[in-house]
């Protein structure tokens, strides 16, 4: 280890202090440990170059058993959302294989959107049961860092601007996997909130906010749910790669929340031989750069001794050991995608698609088969692919215009308008590769076909009773390696709809995108407005269902809508963006060049593309604009229904409660419309006199409830004391701000119906 590395270790100790499990802590110990015993007995028969071997890539998607042993190669599924076609060994060219057609499962906002833990499972079960089909053995996913900038190029794959919630579907997705016979891999561990510049940036975050808000899912995956599997992130948190961090991955991971699996690192993101294996990765993905000869010329030398060899490999051959290899003969032998799947598929996107808004027009009203024009490109677009990075081979997948006319049929005469010219996915384009003459070239023509295509929806919009415009992102806007330049909708939409509305103004507008957009033109254009997501295999069905009254929409928003981009904290505090955006270590992997992306940290300034500051700590999402008083377009856990409810009788079990105890409350909830609908009532924690510095309110519970027309029912949640603690970043501990605190019931947290005072002493 050279002197510089020496240097900023010693500035990371001083920066996190020495990470210690709290005394309060009950120790959680890995079912995968069950194994050790006969793990040592295997490890004393390899040689050192069958244990160096399996550290690291054996092909794209596997690493190395031990045939000579009986050990199977460990083969992984890409990516979160969908089991990823079969591609050549060492290359990103697809097999062209038939049966390797997965489902396309929402992706992880839209499942987010749920706020079921119950649903997660069920998600989890579907990816696994396919997984294992294809011979698979671990899943990159679940995606659950934390939504932190509107403008994310993955918001579409995390789960939520919030810890809790993204924590509970965390535990949920991650049970319904491994339930089932597949390991997960947590990603992107840790702190991986931007893809621009996701492969230089180092992360300067405090210790309190990242216990507190980044690292809540991952833990709770490991010590709730038992994951098998963590992918280090691609950036550096506070001076070190995630991929030999070892604060994060031994200190924290191992020691403190005692992780018992194997951690692999994102594609082409190791960085190092000697730091890597010591500070705690199992596996460098997908080659041998560093973990390979490098390594094994390490050990030889003494700088790596066996014994941190026989670590990794013993991780690696726990999960080896608790996921049984599907055999050859047994893989690949049936269709990817089966009906009990495209159920569950089916199922999520009904439950997570947001009503906004609703001025009267929905349910649709077919009576007197009206004329109905369905105006959008997204209206036809296929969402399961399309993107930098992992997608589905999907073996259907039903657009919102087939839903609509397989649920209408000829109840209403549908007639079609594509309006305006998709963003296509352009690498030359995105990375600065392409000329500037070109670019305006291209643009010119683009403007000139929009045109057209606005004026003939706009005339079809005239003939219509009632106007469905899909509008939003897509696969191509929303896109792994890349992060939006801002939130507006693309292709000219808002000129487009203000057109449409001014010559028929029944419009229900239906979003399509997996990330927040600007909403100030699009709400007041609209009679009413959706959030549909990249919602999967069953997308169409399950809009259509939803439009037409079927079902009662249910989701609600795992992100806040803010009224403008600047008003999101990173941007307000000028956090983000740093600088210009250079190339991507993932697009330059697939391209398989050998130029060097990764460069060094220089500078402390806001504008280095190669730092990000957190100075907003926990002021994340809803948190910022709650404790800032600011205004929002649409408040986070917002989302509409076909009914009404009421709630009614916030009690508690009582009314002072210790550290160890358990709040334990309850309310009436009753439906008072006359369709049958699900609600999801929030509680929020509110510190009346702390000690320390808090948010104004944070989530700490909900329950996701179904009510028939006119039904009551009593909904009790619980909430531990020990789950209100904060981060002493003294002691490097947790501890309890024992202080009174007001407890909000909602239907969002800019819609609290009840509050009630307790003391926790």
């Amino acid at each position: 280890m050279n002197y510089r590395i020496l240097s900023a270790f010693a500035l990371f100790i001083l920066i996190f202090g020495c990470t210690t499990r709290s005394p309060e802590e009950t120790p959680f110990k890995s079912s995968l440990f069950q194994y050790d015993a006969e793990i040592d007995g295997i490890i004393e028969q390899m040689t050192l170059e069958e244990k160096v071997d399996m550290l690291h890539g054996k092909t794209m998607f596997t690493s190395a058993g031990v045939e000579r042993l009986g050990i199977a190669d460990l083969k992984y599924a890409d990516g979160p959302f969908g089991i990823r076609e079969e591609l050549q060994p060492h290359g990103w060219m697809p097999l062209g294989w038939e049966l390797d057609k997965a489902t396309f499962f929402p992706t992880g906002s839209a499942l987010a959107a749920t706020w079921s833990k119950e649903i997660a499972y069920k998600y989890g079960t579907g990816m696994a049961r396919e997984a294992r089909l294809r011979g698979k053995d671990m899943i990159l996913g679940p995606a659950i860092n934390i939504q932190r900038i509107p403008t994310g190029g993955r918001t579409y794959e995390y789960l939520s601007e919030d810890p809790f919630l993204s924590s509970q579907l965390s535990v949920g997705y991650t049970k319904g996997v491994q339930d089932n016979g597949a390991a997960v891999c947590l990603k992107h561990y840790a702190l991986n909130n931007q893809e621009n510049n996701r492969g230089t940036v180092d992360v300067i975050v405090d210790e309190r906010t990242m216990r507190e808000i980044y690292l809540p899912p991952f833990k709770a995956a490991v010590q709730e749910a038992d994951a098998y599997g963590v992918m280090s992130a691609y950036n550096k948190v506070n001076g070190w790669w995630c991929a030999e961090n070892d604060v994060l991955l031994n200190q924290i991971l191992r020691d403190e929340w005692g992780f018992g699996g194997m951690v692999i690192s994102d594609w082409g993101g190791t960085h190092s031989t000697v730091e890597s294996v010591t500070h705690g990765l199992n596996v460098e993905m997908p080659d041998d750069k560093f973990m390979g000869p490098a390594l094994l010329d390490s050990v030889n030398s003494g700088a790596v001794s066996e014994e941190v060899i026989n670590k990794r490999v013993r991780e690696i051959l726990r999960v080896r050991k608790a996921i049984a290899p599907v055999p050859e003969e047994e893989a690949n032998q049936v269709m990817t995608s089966q009906p009990e799947q495209q159920q569950i598929a089916y199922e999520v996107a009904c439950k997570s698609i947001v009503l906004l808004k609703n001025e009267g027009v929905l349910p649709l009203d077919l009576s007197g088969k009206p004329t109905i024009a369905v105006i959008g490109d997204n209206a036809t677009r296929i969402m399961g692919s399309g993107g930098i990075g992992a997608g589905v081979k999907t073996l259907y997948e039903i657009t919102p215009l087939e839903g609509l006319k397989s649920k209408i049929g000829d109840k209403a005469e549908l007639v079609y308008s594509q309006g305006y010219v998709p963003v296509e996915l352009d690498y030359a384009r995105i990375f600065g590769n392409k000329p500037k003459e070109q670019i305006e070239k291209e643009d010119r023509e683009k403007a000139i076909l929009n045109k057209k295509l606005n004026a003939e929806a706009v005339e079809l919009a005239k003939k219509a009773n009632v106007v469905l415009f899909f509008g939003g992102n897509n696969r191509a806007v929303e896109t792994e390696a890349n992060d939006r330049e801002n939130i507006f909708l693309p292709s000219g939409q808002d000129e487009l709809i203000r057109e449409i509305a001014a010559v028929n103004p029944n419009v229900i507008t239906v979003l399509v995108s997996g990330a927040p957009n600007d909403l100030n033109t699009v709400k007041p254009a609209s009679k009413a407005l959706l959030l549909s997501w990249f919602n999967g295999t069953e997308g169409g069905n399950a809009l259509a269902d939803v439009l037409l009254g079927n079902i009662s929409p249910s989701g609600r928003l795992p992100f806040t809508l803010p009224i403008k981009l600047e008003d999101s904290p990173a941007y307000a505090l000028g956090n983000y963006p740093q600088g210009q955006k250079k190339g991507d270590v993932f697009v330059g992997l697939v391209e398989e060049t050998d130029k060097d992306i990764t460069g060094e940290n220089t500078g402390d300034n806001k504008n280095d593309p190669n730092k990000a500051y957190y100075s907003e700590g926990s002021l994340v999402g809803y948190r910022w604009f709650d404790t800032k008083e600011l205004p929002v377009m649409y408040p986070f856990g917002y989302g509409l229904t076909y009914t009404k409810f009421e709630y009614d009788g916030l009690a508690s079990d009582k009314e002072e409660y210790g550290a160890d105890d358990v709040i334990t409350l309850s309310f009436t909830l009753k439906n008072s419309g006359s369709v049958v609908a699900d609600e999801v009532p929030q509680v929020y924690v509110h510190r009346i006199n702390p000690s320390v510095e808090w948010p104004y309110k944070e989530l700490k519970g909900f329950s996701r409830t179904t009510l028939e027309a006119g039904e009551q029912k009593t909904v009790s949640l619980e909430i531990p004391v020990k789950n209100l603690r904060y981060w002493n970043e003294e002691t490097h501990s947790w501890e309890n701000d024992l202080c009174d605190i007001e407890l909000l019931v909602g239907a969002s947290a800019g819609d609290i119906k009840l509050n009630k005072k307790v003391s926790l002493k």
